[in-house]
């Protein structure tokens, strides 16, 4: 399968980042393999394009497998051919993955789930540039270049034999170690403006108004367990639930909702508190429009706020992750909020 041969782009400025992609650049023109680690969301495909383009193999086949995403034996099929009559079902000779991939590159996702026999095939690639088909019993030479990745510990998956260690040694030539993008602080607000226009553009947009400074706060704030494809979900969810486009809320759980599956029915008229918690009852602030010639909104809406806040806070014992389950949002939230108002103290 041949690519466009151009790097993919990366986004980026902060000290981590910029380390890891010196990394890259230095290890790509080597024909040595490569081990990527990181956690999910955090581009290690995207690492594993670039190392090949940045590689004297970037005219060459750049070919990716996910190995968890097929049984044992569907893999075994897919990396190494077959020939006809190999098994039920083998009417003719294919050429697995490491053929078709000759001269160029082979990105290996999620290799911690493979199975032993076909790590032990892998390892005789890249020790001898061998392999035999199923079902074969001539060996045919191959020149690949194998990326691996994976979001597990392999040197302990290693000691407890649950991954050939010496698999381990030749592909830990040099291992690249992708930072999660909570320790990219800096970067945040730089890829969701990346991700933010280029979903205005999708759907046909001409201009992207920004962000809150409520929202971009909760942005910084937020500590993105899914790294930076959970980032570009949320920016792009937010973009099209904002028809001016100009982002003032964000959905961090899109599976929030008072009538989520699998959650306790809510009783109507209320229901009582746990024990030794006092119930919240808040009402907003009295006001007599009638009365009044104007109204200052948004502090009307700031006080109720606070109350509310306070007295979640006091009915939690002042624990922010059950005061934030008991309003039904994430502690980021909370913690946005807490912060906003100077609560936190």
């Amino acid at each position: 399968m041949q690519v466009d041969n151009s790097p993919p782009r990366m986004i980026g400025e902060s000290a981590s980042f910029l380390e890891m992609q010196e990394h890259v650049s230095r290890v790509a023109p080597l024909n040595k393999p490569v081990l990527i680690v990181g956690e999910r969301g955090t581009g290690k495909e995207l690492i594993a394009a670039r190392l090949h383009f940045l590689s004297r193999r970037w005219q060459q086949n750049f070919l990716k497998i996910n190995c968890a995403a097929v049984s044992d034996t569907l893999l075994e099929s897919q990396l190494f051919g077959h020939e006809s009559g190999a098994f039920t079902g083998a009417t003719s000779q294919k050429k697995g993955y490491f053929e078709r991939a000759d001269g160029g590159t082979l990105f290996l996702d999620e290799l911690a789930n493979t199975a032993m026999p076909v790590q032990e095939k892998i390892l005789r690639i890249i020790e001898y540039g061998e392999l035999e088909r199923l079902g074969g019993n001539q060996p045919l030479k191959v020149n690949v270049r194998i990326i691996a990745a994976t979001n597990e510990d392999l040197p302990t998956l290693a000691r407890d034999k649950k991954f050939r260690e010496d698999l381990l040694d030749r592909l830990a030539f040099d291992v690249i170690t992708l930072p999660p993008l909570r320790a990219r602080a800096e970067d945040v607000m730089v890829l969701a403006e990346h991700f933010a226009v280029g979903m205005v553009k999708e759907l046909g947009g001409d201009y992207f108004h920004g962000f809150s400074q409520n929202v971009a706060r909760m942005l910084v704030s937020h500590t993105w367990p899914g790294n930076v494809r959970e980032l570009k979900n949320v920016i792009e969810r937010a973009v099209y639930q904002s028809p001016d486009r100009q982002i003032t809320r964000l959905v961090f759980n899109p599976f929030e909702s008072p009538y989520r599956l699998g959650q306790a029915p809510q009783k109507s008229g209320g229901s009582a508190s746990p024990a030794g918690q006092s119930a919240v009852s808040v009402q907003s602030p009295a006001v007599d429009l009638d009365a009044a010639e104007t109204l200052d909104f948004k502090t009307h809406v700031q006080d109720f706020e606070i109350d509310l806040l306070k007295q979640a806070m006091q009915r939690c014992q002042f624990n922010q992750r059950k005061a934030a389950d008991f309003l039904q949002m994430s502690y980021h939230q909370l913690r946005g909020y807490l912060r906003k108002y100077d609560l936190l103290g």
